[in-house]
């Protein structure tokens, strides 16, 4: 029994004494001095250039967190939109290094998935968190710089263009697209029938009544007027709209489509004449099953060649080059010229 109790003794003394070095090495970890950032400075402005995605944007530099050990230490840098206190922080990099350089593209993905919007300057908080142990562990933060940052978006511009044809409901009406970030001259596919008008985004890029929109100027001529009384009209039909803001000039024009070449005779005759194909309000492509042999071919609107598409099958351009199917058969033929200036097509062997 004397030597139970000696050996009970002797356990608790022992782990008592591994509880204290325990304790002692986790506060042998504690960082030391002056955690934070050294640059860039609070305030900076940066307005990011699509035009030069490739090129380095910004460097964060960070004084060392010092452990006290020669311990390895990870860190992360958090992204924040100012007024969130990095309630959902974005990880904009992690690394065992003391600085981070990102390139526009880099940085401008991270800015945007922080919450701030694009071509709008907002404010961007900016902290560095390090943590030392392969569950890092003992995190601490460094201070937090607010920095105001001007990103912008790959995607194009866009109008929306509600009316008779969809419920007069912005948010989900059908878009046209500019041709380049800072263009205003944009287009699309639309489906009318009756009054409609263009309606802009707002700064968190929703499309609402409120926003700037144009209407007709009165004279029904083509001419654009900023929240113009008038409402543009056309008979039921579907047609290329375009529209620039800069110019306040409008035009749509009546189409249907066909396929035409080649593939749809098998000989040089089926250049002249297209085979229609039929608009599917469903779907929001034309179609049509169609007959084609070995060879190209092209699509184009009202059986003329004043609006054709090729090129890219992935994102067709006017007056493109030729389309082209290498097996004769009979397809489902799908023309898509929903996406503003992203217009595909589809052959679907039957």
């Amino acid at each position: 029994m004397k030597n139970t109790v000696k050996f009970l003794f002797a356990f608790l003394a022992f782990a008592g004494l591994s509880s204290c070095e325990d304790e002692d090495n986790f506060r042998y970890l504690e960082p030391n001095g002056a955690f934070q950032i050294l640059t860039p400075d609070a305030g900076t402005a940066i307005t990011l250039d699509p035009n030069l995605q490739n090129n380095p944007s910004i460097t964060l530099t960070w004084r060392a967190a010092d452990f006290g050990s020669p311990t390895e230490v990870e860190y992360n840098v958090e992204f924040a939109k100012t007024g969130t206190e990095f309630e959902s922080p974005v990880i904009a990099a992690t690394t065992t290094g003391t600085n981070v350089t990102w390139n526009v593209l880099e940085f401008n993905n991270a800015v945007v998935g922080a919450g701030l919007t694009p071509f709008s300057e907002g404010g961007l908080e900016i902290r560095v968190k390090a943590t030392v142990g392969t569950t890092s562990s003992l995190p601490v933060y460094s201070n937090t710089i607010t920095i105001l940052v001007t990103p912008f978006s790959t995607d194009l511009p866009q109008l929306a263009v509600p009316g008779n044809h969809q419920g007069w409901n912005p948010p989900t009406a059908p878009r046209l697209a500019s041709s380049a970030f800072g263009e205003t001259d944009y287009e699309g596919y639309v489906w009318l029938d009756g009054g409609y008008k263009f309606v802009g985004p707002d700064a968190s890029g929703a499309y609402n009544w409120g926003n700037t929109d144009w209407g007709d100027d009165g004279s029904f001529s083509g001419i654009l007027a900023e929240t113009g009384e008038s409402d543009c009209t056309n008979s039921a039909g579907y047609y290329r709209v375009r529209a620039n803001t800069t110019t306040l000039e409008y035009t749509t024009d009546a189409t249907v489509w066909g396929i035409v070449g080649f593939a749809t005779t098998g000989n040089d005759s089926g250049w002249n004449q297209s085979i229609p194909l039929t608009y599917n309000q469903e779907s929001k492509k034309w179609e049509g099953i169609v007959t084609l042999s070995a060879g190209e071919f092209k699509f184009r609107a009202n059986n003329a060649w004043t609006i054709n598409l090729g090129g890219d099958p992935a994102s067709m351009s006017y007056d493109g080059s030729n389309l082209s199917v290498n097996a004769a058969g009979s397809y489902l033929v799908k023309l898509d010229l929903s996406t503003p200036r992203q217009y595909t097509y589809e052959l679907v062997a039957q």
